[in-house]
């Protein structure tokens, strides 16, 4: 059984920042990607971004810049450092990941059960 367990989101002021976490946890055999995706009311899930094993970092264009992703592989956990928010990244964030299990493979993805983050004066 694995879980991945999200904190991190809120109300912020436009310009504001936001730092959201994910912890993986379970019988992991090696986590390949990590990444955060976020829906908006209306829109479909879009990727904001992901590391890959090996160092590829991946940025939605409209988050280039202003967001920041990190993973700390000994804690099984990504973060996703958020500055000058906008209105538009109001949104349920989504932790994911790429992982297998007791052995190299197969490879499942699991979800978190997300994160709201709200940017509103």
């Amino acid at each position: 059984q694995v879980q991945l367990v999200e904190s991190g989101g809120g109300l912020v002021q436009p310009g504001g920042s936001l730092r959201l976490s994910c912890a993986a946890s379970g019988s992991i055999f090696t986590i390949y990607t990590m990444g955060w995706y976020r829906q908006a009311p209306g829109k479909q899930r879009e990727l904001v971004a992901n590391t890959i094993n090996g160092g590829t970092i991946n940025y939605a264009d409209s988050v280039k810049g202003r967001f920041t992703i990190s993973r700390d592989n000994a804690k099984n956990t990504v973060y996703l450092q958020m500055n000058s928010l906008k209105p538009e990244d109001t949104a349920v964030y989504y932790c994911n990941a790429d992982l297998s299990l007791s052995s190299p493979s197969p490879i499942y993805r699991y979800w978190g059960q997300g994160t709201q983050v709200t940017v509103s004066s």
